[in-house]
């Protein structure tokens, strides 16, 4: 595959990235380097544009903060890096970062970052196809700025850390591949492979694995991320048999959001807490908690995915407060006590049709002792 040209990867770029890049271009003072860098980059050069893309824009010599209130859009400033997070319309966002170095004084824990060139902040990044990054000069001129192996891996469609220590400085790196892999069809270097045991060594004192792990299930196909990470032998990141349900839900129809992904990752672990303290939230145990209840739930909501996901679908569809009051039930408390005595009655395995709960209704209904003020009781 050849690689575009800088001119084809910024006229890749969604004109209101292109308006925003030209914008911050003419307001950074003379001197000051400015660039486009990481995955916009990475997925422009593999042909794999996006309508939103990440926008990560590097700046040398200039001041963050300054810059980021002259473009006159909210933005959150974190004074630690040097950073800026500008808020677009539209709900979208742009990092605006200082070039700076980083060293990590302990494995797993937060760099120390220090001012450093456009060429040093490439050379601090994750893989090699991540490090690229486009320059605006000005005067309409677009330089392509790369580190050694970028060009032949991103070629190759080959995932290479790019520092020997890569996986040791930050697990979360490893995660991160996994969802590159998946997603862009990246194969292993055989020096990602040599780091797994490292990555492993250190996630339990690596913050933000859970993180990484939280975006694998945003993922347009988490079973093939989860997948990558078996393979790569670094299953144990999550609960066993992840990769096989995740896959099944990725195949499944209908739309699948994170909270349905979470829900059946949960259903492996029987506790959010289980899961590397994903902090998975309440929502995905909320919607556990339903499909493994007895309703019955519309075809295509989550529920019912679920359900089919999990096996919990009864093996016929059950009776609901209509059905009974067509048998006769006054609408009121009788039909809720009757619902929950039938649920009774399908978890102790009583009935096997639709059919078999219609005959006990009417064979409660009929009893000398039954009338409309009774509670109801197993038969």
């Amino acid at each position: 595959m050849t690689l575009p040209a800088p001119l084809d990867v910024w006229n890749g770029l969604p004109q209101d990235a292109r308006t925003l890049l030209t914008t911050l271009r003419r307001l950074a003072p003379p001197g000051v380097r400015l660039a486009l860098v990481g995955g916009a980059v990475r997925d422009l050069l593999l042909g794999q544009g996006s309508a939103s893309p990440d926008l990560d824009i590097v700046l040398q010599g200039g001041d963050v903060a300054e810059l980021a209130r002259q473009i006159g859009v909210p933005f959150s400033f974190h004074a630690a890096y040097g950073n800026a997070t500008l808020h677009l319309p539209g709900g979208l966002y742009a990092d605006l970062v200082s070039a700076r170095q980083e060293r990590y004084p302990v494995a797993g824990g937060p760099p120390t970052p220090r001012p450093g060139s456009l060429e040093e902040d490439l050379a601090r990044r994750d893989f090699t196809v991540n490090a690229a990054a486009l320059e605006l000069p000005g005067e309409g001129v677009y330089r392509l700025l790369s580190v050694p192996d970028m060009q032949a891996d991103l070629q190759a469609r080959v995932l290479r850390p790019l520092h020997d220590r890569s996986f040791h400085e930050d697990a979360s790196r490893l995660v991160r591949g996994a969802r590159l892999a998946a997603r862009l069809g990246l194969y292993a270097h055989p020096e990602l492979l040599a780091q797994v045991p490292a990555a492993l060594d250190i996630a339990a004192q690596t913050p933000r694995l859970s993180a990484e792990l939280r975006l694998l299930l945003e993922e347009p196909l988490p079973g093939r991320a989860a997948r990558v990470l078996e393979a790569w032998g670094a299953s144990g990141l999550l609960p066993a048999g992840a990769a096989d349900l995740l896959e099944r839900l990725d195949a499944a129809p209908g739309e699948k959001p994170r909270t349905l992904y979470a829900a059946a990752l949960l259903s492996l672990s029987g506790h959010a807490d289980d899961l590397n303290n994903l902090r998975l939230g309440q929502r995905p145990a909320e919607l556990l908690a339903r499909a493994r209840s007895a309703q019955v739930w519309a075809a295509g909501s989550p529920e019912a995915a679920l359900q089919t996901l999990l096996g919990l679908t009864p093996p016929y569809a059950p009776l609901q407060g209509r059905d009974l009051l067509e048998l006769g039930l006054k609408a009121g408390p009788e039909v809720g006590q009757t619902l929950a005595w039938l649920a009774a009655g399908r978890k102790a395995g009583r009935y096997a049709s639709t059919e078999d709960e219609r005959r006990a209704v009417l064979e409660h209904l009929h009893r000398p002792e039954h009338n409309s003020e009774s509670e109801c009781s197993a038969p």
